[in-house]
């Protein structure tokens, strides 16, 4: 699992949030994948294991992830990803995005307006 944490990005708990989610969305985590350790993760990136805890606790509520004692956390059942398709096609809405130099705010205005 490839996630980082940018300087720039925002609150790092939101960051490591949105980026697993997006793993999940996308398909790249599937159902029942288990994710590292809060501890593990909060190594990782270097930051404080409260900042993933709160990431997990936020991807619990969303019902993309089930944490339980003893046997972590793992991708919910009840997740369900996009089709390849609309996972390319968001990616290349976000890089022609960056490319224009629009920030996440103004390309969801984007995809919003053409919905």
């Amino acid at each position: 699992m490839i996630i980082e944490i940018s300087p720039t990005g925002g609150n790092p708990s939101e960051q490591i949030s949105d980026q697993i989610a997006g793993l999940i969305t996308t398909g790249a985590l599937a159902r029942g994948d288990r994710l590292p350790s809060v501890r593990q993760l909060a190594t990782d990136l270097q930051v404080a294991p409260g900042t993933v805890a709160k990431a997990y606790r936020s991807l619990e509520a969303g019902g993309l992830i089930v944490s339980r004692a003893g046997s972590g956390s793992r991708v919910s059942d009840q997740a369900s990803p996009v089709s390849p398709d609309v996972a390319h096609a968001a990616r290349r809405l976000a890089a022609s995005s960056r490319e224009d130099g629009l920030d996440l705010g103004d390309a969801i205005r984007v995809l919003r307006a053409v919905w």
